[in-house]
This record gives structure tokens, sequence and C-alpha cells, in this order.
């Protein structure tokens, strides 16, 4: 993105970068301590950190090695072009991928391919403790990720198998198109249903992305405001590319928005919980990808439907007063990451255990300038005022580390751009540097894909919204519950009940 400063990447050793990532810890409060409240963002509820990593997963599938990828910085290779074209979800299409898709009987009871997505069962499993011996929470039809006889899923891309929350945001994107497919049957002719219904949600899922998930990080008013003046930084000649300042470092700060625990659903919350915690470690434990953090292996591939989630608990949709004070919100956008991300699975030595001592490594590995570079950089273009050395020494129980270190004046890029949230967003929105990075790429992948949105000058959302023209994620949640649950569940964005 600045090429201006390509061979001017920050130079760290390892030892240094590592003490840096020890400080980068939030403190290992309770679930009931009082001192929990002040780590949390409240401007933005927890389902967006996994609706960020969805995103990123969409984005970003490039098994291009470092080596090669270094070798060609401008991107003149065929890497992977980047696109919120939901490829996640809908593979290659129906024909290359007909294992994504639902099958069904015809009018002369052959059966035949149909133009929905294929849903998985999740199995019944224990109820609360409080219930009487014996009782279960019953087979939830469609309330799982389709999944082959080893309980690998059947899904685009295998990454969203990764956690339970993932999973689950993924399971919804296959019901938002199954649901936009009924709601278009019978005003689009049967063998244009498949490719009208896939473009109605690519491009209501577009829209959501840029206004609900990008102005939230950043402010509102921006996305309008760069295709408006246009992009000053993340320019291309023909088609998009993933920048490094984007993927090593900006779109990272999903890692500082993790909970050590979420109050899931009925059963699985805490400090109160019916069966046990909805601790981080848990949601890897019922995919089949991950398995436990604790063990490191691969999951069990099967869903209990005891987990199914509580959308009421992470998004802002209504929910008796009850739920709403079980309410998750994000983690502070700060420089502070969950415990948990500091003991990593599968590592054989500490600092390769620690995601942020990773991260950095990471930035320096693929020669990302410093924060202060590239602030010096974009206020050529745009109007200002950068974070100080004297704030990041003085922020939080990590600055003065980060002085000791000499990372106060030349900062690596990431950390920089979290320290910039803490100190000029509140720990609630991204400040300038990281949220110019983030606008630009997000709005600029969108521009350069011809069959998004923005092709169609004047386009708006037009599926049910609480605000007709506009389309968020609550809605997207929302329209799907409106559609039906098959198990006559009292309430499909909560199917194991209050």
């Amino acid at each position: 993105m600045f090429g201006e400063l390509r061979g001017k990447g920050l130079k760290a050793d390892d030892a240094p970068l590592f003490e840096l990532a020890k400080a980068m810890v939030e403190p290992d409060l309770a679930a009931n301590d009082p001192g929990q409240a002040a780590l949390d963002n409240p401007a933005i509820p927890a389902g967006f950190t996994y609706l960020g990593q969805f995103v990123d997963h969409d984005i970003t599938l490039d098994l291009t090695p470092l080596a090669d990828a270094q070798a060609d910085p401008e991107m003149t290779r065929n890497f992977r072009t980047p696109g919120l074209d939901l490829d996640c979800v809908y593979g290659a299409g129906p024909g290359p991928h007909r294992f994504l898709f639902e099958r069904a009987p015809n009018s002369s009871g052959e059966m035949v391919d149909t133009p929905k997505l294929l849903l998985g069962t999740a199995e019944a499993t224990r109820e609360n403790v409080d219930k009487p011996a014996g009782s279960q929470v019953k087979q939830l039809v469609g309330h799982d990720l389709p999944r082959n006889a080893q309980g690998v899923a059947l899904i685009g891309d295998h990454r969203n198998d990764e956690n339970l929350i993932v999973a689950q945001l993924h399971l919804a994107f296959l019901k938002f198109h199954n649901a936009v497919v009924e709601h278009l049957r019978g005003t689009v002719p049967d063998n244009e249903l498949f490719n009208e219904a896939s473009k109605t949600v690519r491009w209501h899922y577009q829209w959501m992305v840029l206004h609900d998930w990008v102005e939230r990080l950043t402010e509102t008013g921006i996305v309008a405001r760069i295709l408006h003046e246009g992009r000053k930084f993340y320019r291309f000649k023909t088609k998009p590319f993933m920048p490094w300042e984007f993927s090593g470092a900006a779109y990272r700060l999903g890692h500082s928005m993790v909970r050590p625990r979420y109050n899931h659903n009925r059963i699985f919350r805490s400090p109160d919980p019916h069966l046990a915690e909805g601790t981080f470690n848990f949601f890897f434990r019922f995919t089949n990808l991950s398995g436990g953090l604790d063990s490191g292996t691969p999951g069990q591939g099967t869903f209990p439907s005891n987990w199914a989630i509580d959308w009421r608990r992470y998004f802002d949709l209504p929910a008796p007063p009850a739920i709403k004070a079980e309410f998750n919100h994000s983690r502070r956008l700060d420089a502070l990451l969950a415990s948990e991300l500091g003991r990593l699975p599968g590592s054989d030595t500490p600092e390769k255990a620690s995601l942020a001592f990773r991260n950095l490594r990471r930035g320096v590995q693929i020669g990302l300038p410093s924060g202060q570079d590239v602030a010096a950089l974009m206020r050529e273009k745009i109007a200002f005022d950068p974070i100080s050395a004297a704030e990041i020494a003085a922020d939080g129980p990590d600055g003065p580390v980060a002085k000791s270190l000499g990372f106060h004046d030349k900062t690596p890029l990431w950390y920089y751009i979290l320290k910039e949230a803490s100190i000029r967003g509140g720990g609630k929105k991204l400040g300038p540097v990281g949220a110019r990075i983030i606008a630009e790429t997000f709005i600029g992948i969108v521009q350069g894909d011809a069959a998004s949105y923005l092709s169609q000058p004047g386009w708006k959302p037009h599926l049910p919204a609480a605000t007709p023209g506009t389309f968020f994620m609550t809605d997207l949640l929302k329209f799907v519950a409106a559609a039906g649950d098959p198990n006559g569940v009292a309430d499909p964005l909560n199917p194991v009940g209050d």
C-alpha cells in the first residue's frame, strides 16, 4: 500500500519482540470481577469479532509461499485476488461443487439438485444440570454445518470450521442464502434462482461489511466520503491485491477483540453456567478442524445441540432484560490480548505459543515499516494527529515495556495501530492510520470487483431491514429467523430456548 517505504522495514530481533509480546496480556480476572467491564468495548458486540474472522477467510486464501510473495512485492504474478464474493460459502457453484447443495425430489419423485445450500444437524445432547436426569436438548435439524461421514464440514473454506462461533456464522450465511431463494421464488424463473439469490446475498453482504463492520471499526460516513473523494493510498492498476499493511498489521486487530469467555446460551455461560463456562477453549472443542485448545488435536466432528448459539447474546437483537444482562461485548481495541492467546497449542517454545509474538515477528519478516513512518507518509495527503512516543510509553501496562525496548518511537505497525486505537479511539474504534488502511482496502476490494453492488450506481439494499435502504448483521439474522425453523423452536435466533 505504501510503496514509497519499500525497503524501509522495521528491524527488530526476536528477543525484544517477545518481551513486548509478554506485556501484551490483559488481566486474568474472574468472570464476575467488576474489573471485567473496563476491559470491554461497549461500541462493538462480540459477534463482530467472529464476523471479522469470517470476512477475513472470504478475502484471504493465498497458499503462495512467503518467499515467493516477498520476491514479487507488486503482485504481478497470479496470486489470489481478494474479493467479498462469499466463495467460502458458494465454492465454485452448483456445478463443480454440487456437494455444497441440497438435493430434493421433483414432481416425479426423482432426486434433483436445488438452488439451496445443504445444512447439517446438531445431535441431541445433555440438558441443564437442573433438569430431570436423562433429559436432553433435542436434535436440531439445520443447526450445524453439513458434514461427511468423517465429520468434515462440507463448506467452501475449511477454516470456517475452526471454532464454534465462526462455524455458526457460516451456517447463518447458508441459511441466509436459502431464505433469499424462498424470498425470490415465484418472481424469478427456477433456472435463474441460484444466480439471482447468490447475487442478492453477495450485494447485501458487501453493503453490510462496508457500512456495518467497517464503519463500526472506523467512523460513520467514512465509506461515502472515500467513495466521493477517492482512495489516496490503496491503489491498483487492474485488480485488487492484498496489502501487507492490511493483512500483516491492521486487520489483525481482531486478536485484541477476543474475550476469554462468553455467555453463549442459557446452558454455557459465565459466571453461572448450567453445565460449563463458555470459555474460549470450548469453542474449539466441537469442530472437526481444531479440537480443544488444551489438546491441540482434531475435534470430534459432531455438533451437540446444547451448543447452538443464542444470537441475542452476540448481536444487538431484541431480548429480555435477563438476556441483555448477559450480553457479550467485544474486548477493547487496544494492545492487550486475552491470556489464552499467549499459550496457543501445538507450540514447542513459549515464543511460538504467543499470538502477539507471532504477529510482531511476522511484521518484521515481511518488511513492514514502523507505524511512525506510515503515519508520516499518510500526513502528506490527509490531516490527522499522530500518536507520540510519549503517549505510547504512557498508555497501558505494556507502554513502559515498549519504551524500555525502544518500540515507543520506532513501533511495529500492528502494535502502533492497536495503541492508536487505545489512545485516539478510546478503545472503541481505530485511530486515523488503522481506520484509513481498513476502510480503503475494503472499499477498494469492492470497487475492484466488476460484479459488486458498486457496479450498479444507486443500488441500495432492498431486503427487509429495520431501516429501509440499509442492511446490517442484525437484519440478516432477523431475515433468517423470519424464514422459520424446521424444529418448531419458539425463537430461531435462540434454538436452545431461555
